[in-house]
């Protein structure tokens, strides 16, 4: 039930984007703009998107400590997004986790989670980076973009750095659970030093400076090649690429993911777009140009993953309704083991 209102609350405020986009642009400035369109940019910033699939992938079999080969990290991560996409809430992860757990040997779920969690991270750290190379290559760019982006960055290393922590001092975070359940004796049902320890596993590379240094590497690449991408599209719209413009529609159109929506956030992601490029002063939101430009980002962006997440479903030999069906199956069982235990 609240799964379903949330979903209902993203659907109006999606349609009620879209609605204000439409009733503000020039439908006919909008199609000349899409006609007169170079999609040979297009179609080589889709190809680096996909390029910036591997390093993902190499970063999330990093931070597995190698527990899946490459190209099954990759597929599995490619199904995820398509999840995304399709489905509210992230429940793509879910749907990861199913994935990895079918490995033999399987991953376990909090493992899993754990490094989805750190991914999640890293990419909001690559994300706030963006705002920061925006903001400093743009100093006319509002206060409250500053303020927030500064913000961010405080709470999020205070994050990264307990997670750290808490991953090289394991003894430490056994004793915490131990203390807490036995404040809590409700909570000793649930196992939590079982769940404690699979997730501190996921955190395990974390400790060690070579492979973090591998999993900032790949974090660094893979946002790297999205950023090439981006820039390249912008001249399929624009008679200039411009890196400041690349960085803040971004980071912008990242945000805007957070923000609860229909399947693939329409409306909402191409209004962050928009709002970023008027920003920097091209023009009003509603430009038929800034228009067609954001929906084209976002249509790349749907149709990479749509395709990847197609691929990665036959190579996995899952459907859409056997991976539901999994990932239902998969709490469920969860659920019943941890409260046996």
């Amino acid at each position: 039930m609240k799964r379903w209102r949330i979903g209902l609350l993203g659907a109006v405020v999606s349609l009620l984007a879209i609605y204000f986009i439409i009733i503000q642009v020039d439908i006919g400035l909008l199609t000349e703009s899409f006609r007169s369109a170079r999609y040979g940019y297009v179609l080589l910033s889709g190809l680096l998107l996909v390029l910036a699939l591997i390093p993902r992938a190499l970063r999330w079999r990093t931070l597995l400590s190698g527990a899946l080969p490459l190209w099954r990290a990759f597929h599995m991560m490619n199904v995820a997004y398509l999840v995304n996409g399709i489905v509210p809430l992230r429940m793509g992860e879910l749907a990861r986790m199913f994935l990895a757990r079918r490995h033999d040997p399987p991953v376990p779920l909090l493992k899993s989670a754990s490094t989805i969690l750190v991914e999640r991270l890293l990419d909001l750290l690559a994300v706030l980076v963006l705002l920061g190379v925006a903001l400093a290559a743009s100093p006319t760019l509002p206060q409250d973009y500053r303020t927030a982006a500064s913000g961010s960055v405080v709470i999020l290393l205070a994050g990264f750095s307990v997670l750290i922590f808490l991953a090289s001092q394991r003894p430490l975070a056994q004793r915490m659970v131990t203390w807490v359940t036995g404040w809590v004796p409700l909570l000793a049902k649930w196992n939590l030093q079982d769940w404690l320890n699979h997730f501190l596993d996921g955190l395990t590379p974390l400790t060690k400076p070579r492979l973090l240094l591998q999993v900032l590497l790949w974090t660094a690449v893979g946002w790297g090649i999205s950023v090439f991408a981006g820039y390249i599209l912008m001249f399929a719209f624009f008679e200039s690429g411009n890196l400041a413009a690349t960085c803040l529609y971004i980071a912008a159109a990242a945000f805007a993911i957070a923000v609860p929506a229909v399947p693939g956030n329409l409306g909402t992601y191409e209004w962050a777009i928009m709002l970023a490029l008027s920003a920097l002063n091209y023009g009003d939101p509603t430009t038929a140009t800034i228009v067609s430009f954001a929906v084209v980002v976002h249509a790349v962006n749907l149709l990479v993953h749509a395709c990847t997440g197609a691929y990665g479903l036959l190579r996995e030999g899952v459907s859409i309704s056997q991976l539901s069906a999994g990932v239902q199956e998969m709490n469920q069982d969860y659920v019943e083991q941890r409260t046996k235990a």
